[in-house]
């Protein structure tokens, strides 16, 4: 395959993705297939020969399609959304054509100085002041980053040479609450998963900040080393959100760095009247939230705001002699900012994306999605035997079955087996429960109220 292949293959896959997104209500959401069913039919080796694009392009749409959750379409209300808005998916592909390493300014100087742009665009459009920031692939890099950055202050510095082995036993904290990113982010600083201390919140799913400040003095008592606090805004299982401003005030009065995980409710504060939820974000060390779950960016997008980002590159920055800059020493390298070397352009589907809805199209859906949720809820409620069991935060909320675990269990098979919608469950307070979340780019009312009907043809 040459560039002039390329030309014609990509009018055709365009006008396969134009198909693809307009037939998608006719599909199931998730497939239903067997685990291993996709891996036999593919050949247990690389071909010795070039194969023509037509065969390869024939298999692509015999296998993969039908095989695919779809998570782009409009009746997904499983986990949180990850959409690429029709003009993200296009600066991807712009992107996927320039095919940059944006690991240093020298090596894609366009896309290092749009990064540090978008970056404050977002920033303006959350309502915060933050002016420094860095585009990850996720907010579970995200956390790392600033998890490592606490462990590195705390430390003095001196873990990066000397390791951890002499030092004292460090203690993070966060709710019970917060995304299992935090976890991951203690076990591979070398933290401890024992040292993540999570605190009991409080009926409303916010974190009980006296207990942190009991914590603390506790810890220090102990002869341990606090380094920092996570504070959650909009939990992954029930959308729960800690006091922020609380939280970011006892961190600093301890002498603590703090980071606000709101890799999916950030988005909503676009909207002015939602932003009283993260109240005291703008008072953090480190913020991070996903435009790639809410706003239309396409996955990956994770934007970390950084008050001083000074610290972070101390930690993670790395600069020998072959990347250097000649004639530049203090200019932007974002790879220092993060912990991967080689970065892609994701700038660009930002720009795009806002260009292309302005804020107040973005504010928009955003705000019917919210409304859509409630009203969801609301109907679920009103069905025989169904209870909310956490109502609406933003555009999530979660419900069960009054007869218990297993009917409510059963129950979400059969609507998953259907098709025609898909959710998934968590864990509250012991009890099983189906959450809901509505946030797909492309739904409409229509779609969310399929909700209540599905869930009503399948009630025991």
């Amino acid at each position: 395959m040459n560039h002039e292949d390329l030309r014609l293959w990509s009018k055709h896959a365009a006008d396969w993705a134009a198909d693809y997104h307009a037939t998608l209500r006719d599909r199931p959401v998730r497939p239903d297939i067997a685990p291993g069913s996709v891996a036999e039919k593919l050949p247990q080796a690389a071909p010795e020969a070039a194969e023509p694009m037509q065969a390869i392009w024939d298999d692509f749409e015999r296998l993969v399609p039908g095989a695919m959750t779809h998570w782009q379409h409009p009746r997904f209300f499983a986990y949180f959304p990850a959409n690429a808005a029709p003009a993200s998916m296009l600066a991807e592909q712009l992107a996927n054509a320039i095919a940059a390493q944006a690991m240093l300014w020298q090596t894609s100087p366009a896309a290092t100085e749009m990064e540090a742009v978008m970056v404050r665009w977002l920033a303006q459009a959350l309502g915060l002041p933050f002016t420094r920031g860095v585009i990850h692939d996720s907010a579970t890099t995200a956390t790392l980053s600033a998890v490592l950055t606490m462990r590195e202050r705390a430390l003095g510095w001196e873990g990066l040479t000397g390791g951890l082995s002499g030092a004292p036993r460090l203690r993070l904290y966060a709710s019970d609450q917060v995304h299992s990113s935090v976890d991951k982010a203690a076990r591979l600083a070398g933290i401890g998963q024992e040292n993540l201390v999570k605190l009991p919140t409080d009926a409303g799913g916010a974190m009980v900040v006296a207990a942190l400040a009991a914590a603390i003095a506790s810890d220090r008592a102990a002869g341990f080393l606090p380094i920092g606090v996570v504070a959650c805004a909009g939990g992954t299982s029930v959308g729960a959100f800690d006091r922020v401003a609380e939280v970011v005030a006892l961190a600093r009065a301890e002498g603590l760095m703090s980071h606000v995980d709101a890799a999916w409710a950030g988005s909503a504060m676009i909207c002015p009247e939602f932003r009283h939820l993260w109240a005291g974000a703008e008072a953090a060390d480190s913020v991070v939230m996903n435009p790639h779950k809410w706003l239309g960016a396409q996955f990956d997008c994770a934007v970390q705001f950084l008050a001083d980002p000074g610290p972070q590159i101390r930690t993670l920055g790395l600069r020998p002699a072959y990347l250097e800059t000649p004639g530049q020493d203090e200019i932007t390298n974002f790879n220092e900012w993060t912990v991967p070397l080689g970065r892609r352009f994701r700038a660009l589907k930002l720009w795009f994306l806002f260009r292309a809805y302005g804020l107040e199209g973005l504010r928009a859906r955003i705000r019917n999605h919210v409304e859509w949720a409630n009203a969801a809820a609301k109907a679920l409620a009103a069905l025989p035997g169904v209870e909310i069991v956490t109502p609406p935060s933003l555009s999530l909320f979660s419900f069960a079955l009054r007869a218990g675990d297993a009917a409510t269990e059963a129950l979400l098979a059969r609507i998953n087996s259907d098709g025609r919608i898909y959710l998934t469950q968590t864990r509250h307070a012991g009890r099983y429960a189906i959450r809901v979340q509505v946030g797909q780019f492309d739904c409409t009312a229509e779609d969310v109220s399929m909700i209540a009907m599905v869930v009503s043809e399948f009630l025991p």
